[in-house]
């Protein structure tokens, strides 16, 4: 039997493909990039925003056709759709043979088994949670084996007016320090050299299981590892951001000197209604304080524009805001209003074409600030890992310490003389810049 997998959304998500993809490998099935092979296709799917969801919805009718011109026996839909929408796919999405909820993610193999076990099929819904065990379950790498996400918490308590995470993941769920260090160990042993640590706030890692943030803890244990180069920090909310923790990326080589921090907004009225615990001031004194500490540190932030009631002048306050701090790196998205989350129902709901214009402004702006950071860098060595070679360009492709992959630049350069692998790190000097990549040239061999 050919399983073939749909990973859509997050990265949180990815690990839960992973998992979900080793399971069935060990359970004998073979996995298979091609639809029109494929005996069972599980769409993984994310329903965060409305763009989203219609690309989820969207894939699972493309897979479904699968069923009249390959050779697919069942379509099967797990992730945060199967979990928030399960009636609605069963009555319009015939074509769905199944449905995993997002913390059912280990029972896979047991509902591969009934869709296949039953002709016709009644859609069966798993959505008894995972025990522990998730933590323990190993994993098949989709990113290449040289970098991987470690997702060190699930759920979410922050109750963000704008967001259905809580409601579709439940509370937040830190997972024991012990099973991520010897999930880590495993990964490094099987060439990730990059390890990026995910989970709706890293930050507050442990408050619920140990009682305190032990991000700090787990970082040193981490950096024990090894064979583990680079340690990465993302979703960290500025309000969570301790001193401790500051001091950890200091003093611990292998942590890089990049956090994404996801303000979504500058106005404190704004930033009130989304139900966030900081305002502008606290947002300024934590990046300060950043840069401050760690100087060379890349900091990364999301948006969100046209959020109900936001003004002319209130998006021009964070224009203006984002001007200032020039952020390293920054995304940008149109306000979503989701059923079943407060902001819904507010009233002053932006017209999508406001949405999207505001959020092209702020793009077009960082496209210059970038452009300016970015030629900074002219004449500066960094170490790059290399991801890859792009043969119509005759160059290899890396990133730095300051861009995480799929969401940051890269840094291209040549090199005649050797073949490098992906995962190899070697040192470049800057010789370019473009609005978001760089271009350099290769000054030695392998640094790490």
């Amino acid at each position: 039997m050919k399983i073939m997998f749909c990973s859509l959304g997050c990265d949180k998500n990815l690990v839960d493909s992973e998992k979900m993809i080793r399971l069935l490998l060990d359970e004998g099935y073979t996995l298979t990039d091609d639809e029109h092979e494929a005996d069972v296709i599980i769409v993984n799917t994310c329903c965060f925003i409305g763009d989203a969801k219609q690309e989820s919805i969207q894939t699972i009718i493309d897979m479904g056709r699968m069923k009249q011109e390959g050779r697919c026996k069942a379509l099967l839909v797990t992730g945060c759709l199967a979990t928030r929408y399960a009636d609605d796919i069963r009555r319009d999405l015939p074509e769905v043979d199944g449905l995993l909820s997002v913390n059912s993610v280990l029972r896979i193999g047991e509902l591969v088994k009934e869709v296949l076990s039953k002709d016709p099929v009644t859609v069966p819904y798993i959505a008894s949670p995972d025990p522990k065990a998730y933590s323990r379950a190993r994993r098949s790498l989709t990113t290449g084996g040289y970098y991987a996400y470690l997702k060190i918490a699930e759920g979410c308590d922050r109750k963000c007016t704008y967001c259905i995470i809580p409601k579709i993941r439940g509370s937040y769920r830190s997972f024991p320090m012990e099973d991520l260090v010897e999930e880590a160990k495993d990964l490094a042993a099987s060439g990730v050299r990059e390890l990026i640590l995910v989970a709706q706030d890293t930050t507050l890692y442990g408050t619920d299981l140990y009682h305190k943030p032990m991000l700090p803890t787990l970082l040193e244990k981490l950096s024990e590892i090894e064979d583990l180069k680079w340690i990465r920090l993302l979703y960290c909310y500025p309000e969570s951001i301790t001193d401790a923790m500051i001091d950890a990326m200091k003093r611990l080589p292998k942590v890089c000197h990049y956090i994404d921090m996801p303000i979504q907004h500058a106005n404190d009225a704004i930033l009130k209604k989304m139900g966030r615990h900081t305002d502008r001031e606290h947002i300024l004194r934590v990046i300060a304080h950043l840069r401050e500490e760690i100087p060379d540190i890349a900091l990364r932030t999301t948006l969100i524009t046209g959020f109900p009631g936001e003004t002319q002048e209130q998006f021009e306050e964070m224009k203006e805001f984002i001007d200032m701090v020039s952020f390293d790196r920054l995304g940008v998205f149109p306000y979503s209003a989701e059923e079943d989350t407060p902001a819904a129902e507010m009233d002053g709901q932006c017209p999508e074409e406001i949405k999207r214009m505001r959020a092209d402004s702020l793009m077009e702006l960082q496209q210059e600030i970038s452009a300016d950071l970015c030629s900074e860098h002219i004449g500066q060595e960094f170490d790059v890992l290399v991801e890859g070679f792009i043969p119509e360009e005759g160059m290899f492709a890396g990133r730095t310490y300051m861009d995480a992959p799929g969401v940051d630049g890269l840094v291209f350069f040549a090199s005649p003389d050797h073949e490098w692998m992906s995962g190899d790190i070697v040192r470049v000097r800057i010789t370019g810049a473009y609005e978001y990549d760089l271009t350099g040239e290769l000054i030695n061999e392998l640094t790490q």
